[in-house]
């Protein structure tokens, strides 16, 4: 097997999951009711969800004005999607104080592709920080601790990350990967 066989990765955001707070409180029953594409079901869930089209994302809603922001492919759609539901808020809404919000990114997933053929059971016997149960998963699962995220590794190259907080950590987590896989790399077969 080559050595320095995978490039540095470049990756894409598939999914945001980010928390704010609107400072208001909000009435659920009243939003639900007039905003259109909200569903509340209080016996179901304590919060209402909102869909938003543009920028396409799905937003938690809770009386004491705390969201949560999911679906975003970036942290300019996240603020453009916390701005716009706090502006569609406020007239539902008690106790406004009109800040700008902010936001808190908790998790991105985003997808790499390594463009090899990884050996899974060379690198699970051989990285202890890696599990690969065949039987009952295709991928390989990678932890690594710094920066915190779990990686998705497929025998095709293509990798899945969660758990970082920034687009600098998701590129850190993949470089990491790369670098401590290229042991276990060949390229892919050619398809005929």
């Amino acid at each position: 097997m080559k050595k320095g066989l995978i490039q540095k990765p470049t990756f894409r955001i598939e999914n945001m999951v980010s928390s704010a707070n609107l400072d208001m409180d909000l009435d659920l029953y009243a939003i639900a009711y007039k905003v259109h594409d909200v569903e509340y079901e209080p016996e179901q869930f304590p919060g209402a969800i909102f869909k938003l089209k543009e920028p396409k994302s799905s937003l938690l809603l809770f009386k004491n004005g705390k969201i949560i922001c999911t679906g975003c492919k970036s942290e300019k759609d996240v603020q453009i999607a916390i701005e716009k539901t706090q502006k569609m808020m406020i007239p539902f809404a008690t106790n406004v104080k009109k800040v700008k919000p902010t936001f808190k990114i908790e998790n991105i997933v985003a997808s790499a592709n390594f463009a090899v053929e990884l050996d899974l059971y060379g690198i699970a016997s051989k990285i202890k920080e890696v599990e690969y149960e065949p039987e009952q998963f295709p991928g390989a699962i990678y932890k690594i601790k710094d920066p915190k995220s779990s990686l998705l590794l497929f025998k095709n190259g293509k990798i899945i990350c969660t758990g970082c907080k920034s687009e600098a950590e998701v590129q850190a987590a993949l470089d990491k990967t790369a670098s401590n896989m290229q042991a276990y790399a060949s390229p892919l077969p050619k398809k005929d």
